[in-house]
């Protein structure tokens, strides 16, 4: 897909709906999951709702027969009002409060994460004899993952074998462990070294008569953005070979995408409100920013972006900046626009379908960005062609 012509697209909805804008393709939402479902064998999809939980987004992939990966009850009762059955949802979240446990058991839901004895015995007492699966930590990893998720989350193999065993005497059932490598990892072998560890609590456990059937390899598939990432199906071949090598075939793969399910089939479109010079620095200030729905910029996440309708000029370096009275408000420090970007000119933010919307705030009362759905990729996701 020509980005001049993705872009052409982009300012027409701009143009009806105002900015700031997110533009979602459900098409490629739908092509995202047909891939994981077609390249991991013998996997199971949970969504992760925290990603995007529109309604549209949540719909599409009920009818497509995907589980989801909830983190509270907000997310349970969206869920629950569109039809999708308690048996498809998992409470991911290992901070769950107490009253959310009960509140997902009296609705049905009976699998639960878990990483400590505090969090299996709240689910033991709210949520008797339902099936956990315990979450280990990825130590190592930190270098090839955008955003790590090693230290607030997971513990060591050691303490989850004990958790385990703790999890039986409380009289509940566990049916398998968790992993996540970060968020936008960029390295496979990842995938290998963590199910290489979960396999040493499949081991631990069978010794004590407990026989797990499931590996739930979380999230982590990257989206595009400025650098080149590996395959969906080079992470999978990796998936399905540790499996077999560690766990044995017949397990069942749980994958969690959230990034890499709705990350790529969106696109913010934001318009510059201001340009202004600094000392030597050039800032260009724009609608939307770290408040309404750019938040992920303050960490890694290095998002394209292109000023449209100048695709071809010569560009060169800004501070790109949001609207609000807040000097944490910058995206970047360094980005790459053309050089006569103006006032009133659009800047897109591609594959930013991911973590933005659920990010916005209404701080300084401005608004965050609007959610329109067009088709504006026509199948494919975009290419690097101008």
């Amino acid at each position: 897909m020509n980005k001049i012509l993705v872009n052409e697209r982009l300012k027409r909805v701009a143009e009806t709906f105002g900015t700031p804008v997110l533009v979602m393709d459900l098409n490629i939402v739908k092509a995202n999951y047909e891939k994981l479902i077609d390249n991991v064998r013998n996997s199971r999809v949970y969504y992760a709702v925290k990603a995007n939980s529109h309604i549209e987004i949540l719909k599409l992939l009920r009818d497509l027969g995907s589980y989801f990966d909830v983190a509270s009850r907000p997310e349970i009762e969206k869920l629950l009002s569109i039809g999708v059955e308690p048996e498809r949802m998992s409470f991911g979240n290992t901070i769950k409060k107490t009253k959310d446990i009960s509140f997902a058991y009296n609705n049905g839901i009976r699998m639960f994460a878990v990483d400590s004895e505090m969090e299996i015995e709240k689910i033991a007492d709210n949520a008797p004899g339902s099936d956990i699966y315990v979450r280990i930590s990825t130590n190592g990893m930190e270098d090839d993952a955008d955003w790590p998720l090693t230290r607030k989350f997971g513990t060591s193999v050691d303490h989850a074998i004990k958790l385990v065993k703790y999890a039986v005497d409380l009289e509940l059932n566990p049916i398998g462990v968790s992993f996540h490598v970060g968020s936008q990892n960029y390295n496979p072998d990842n995938w290998r070294v963590a199910i290489r560890e979960v396999s040493v609590v499949f081991e631990e456990a069978r010794k004590m008569g407990i026989d797990m059937y499931m590996v739930n390899t979380g999230g982590g598939m990257p989206v595009k953005y400025s650098r080149n990432i590996p395959s969906v199906e080079e992470i999978s071949e990796v998936i399905n070979k540790a499996i077999v090598d560690y766990i044995g075939e017949n397990t069942l793969v749980v994958l969690e995408p959230g990034r890499s399910m709705v990350g790529s089939a969106g696109a913010m479109v934001t318009s510059v409100i201001l340009r202004s010079k600094k000392g030597e620095e050039n800032w260009v200030y724009t609608d939307a920013g770290i408040f309404h729905g750019l938040t992920e910029t303050i960490q890694n996440i290095r998002y394209e972006v292109e000023v449209i309708g100048r695709e071809l000029e010569e560009k060169g370096k800004f501070v790109l900046a949001g609207p609000t009275c807040d000097s944490v408000d910058v995206m970047y420090y360094d980005i790459e626009l053309a050089k006569n970007v103006t006032i009133d000119d659009l800047i897109v933010l591609y594959n930013t379908g991911a973590y933005t919307t659920e990010y916005s705030t209404n701080f300084n009362g401005i608004e965050p960005p609007k959610v329109v759905f067009e088709e504006i990729f026509v199948k494919e996701p975009l290419t690097e062609e101008v």
